[in-house]
């Protein structure tokens, strides 16, 4: 079982806090705004995949990015965690942080966590053994899988468990939870780390409406605790959210608002909602 878990931990798309060094650097909300990005330009191969990007997410903001695909969404996250590095512009976390200076693993753990589309999660483990392992610290792995909860520690999976609604399933392996459920763990997982900035990429794809209903609320719940980013093609969903809405086209902001507001612009009708 150990070997299983340790292989699933190779994945190069996913940094997990308790391998990397400690940032020291506070983050600095003064302002009221988490995410600063300005001037993002990014290119690949003579394709321009960001173009002069400006955005600006608050403390605690619940944020839908919505926009037809190669509108630069995936390359804005990529961005945002370090993935990629922009040819020109700024990107900082806080007053403080400035993210093009920060690796993908001092940048998570700073406090920004992301989700990818496709569940990530260690499905030969319980679901308390996935939150035990998501669980942020400065440890190494084997000492990760044998050592003994705090209080508090507990108190903590408890709460994660209740606020995913996967107390029923505590100790069930993840391989047999529904695609909507293991959605909901490995978003369990990244609050186990207690992140500051949650990026959610398309998360109520392959769900029934059932679990996308459950998804919306999970989402509301946590926006203020800490700010959610969301990425998404279901407009229902989106507008299911209530939240501000972002409109990307060819990496550039198109229009910002409420859905209602953005659905009845003319520009984000032309390019994105099939207008003649």
């Amino acid at each position: 079982m150990i070997s299983t878990t340790l292989h699933s931990m190779l994945d190069r798309n996913r940094v997990y806090n308790f391998m990397v060094p400690k940032v020291t650097d506070e983050l600095d909300l003064r302002h009221g705004t988490i995410l600063y990005m300005e001037g993002i330009n990014v290119s690949f191969d003579g394709f321009k995949a960001i173009n002069e990007l400006n955005l600006y997410i608050n403390d605690g903001e619940l944020r839908c990015i919505i926009g037809p695909n190669g509108a630069g969404k995936t390359t804005m996250m990529d961005v945002i965690t370090g993935k990629t590095r922009p040819d020109t512009g700024s990107c900082w976390f806080g007053q403080r942080m400035n993210l093009l200076r920060m690796s993908e693993a001092e940048i998570a753990e700073a406090g920004i966590g992301r989700k990818f589309q496709k569940p990530t999660v260690f499905e030969k483990h319980s679901v308390f053994e996935n939150l035990e392992l998501a669980m942020a610290g400065n440890k190494k792995v084997f000492p990760t899988l044998i050592a003994r909860l705090s209080g508090e520690q507990r108190d903590h999976i408890d709460e994660v468990v209740e606020s995913i609604g996967l107390a029923e399933q505590l100790y069930t392996e993840a391989g047999y939870l529904s695609h909507g459920q293991k959605q909901w763990l490995e978003i369990g997982m990244l609050l186990m780390q207690r992140p500051k900035l949650l990026l959610v990429d398309e998360p109520v794809a392959g769900m029934t409406h059932q679990e996308m209903d459950r998804t919306a609320e999970l989402l509301k719940t946590l926006a203020g605790n800490q700010s959610v980013i969301v990425v998404e093609h279901d407009m229902d969903f989106v507008r299911s959210l209530e939240s501000p809405v972002t409109v990307l086209h060819q990496g550039s902001v198109l229009a910002e608002g409420s859905m209602d507001a953005v659905q009845n612009d003319q520009r984000v009708i032309d390019v994105y909602l099939g207008g003649d």
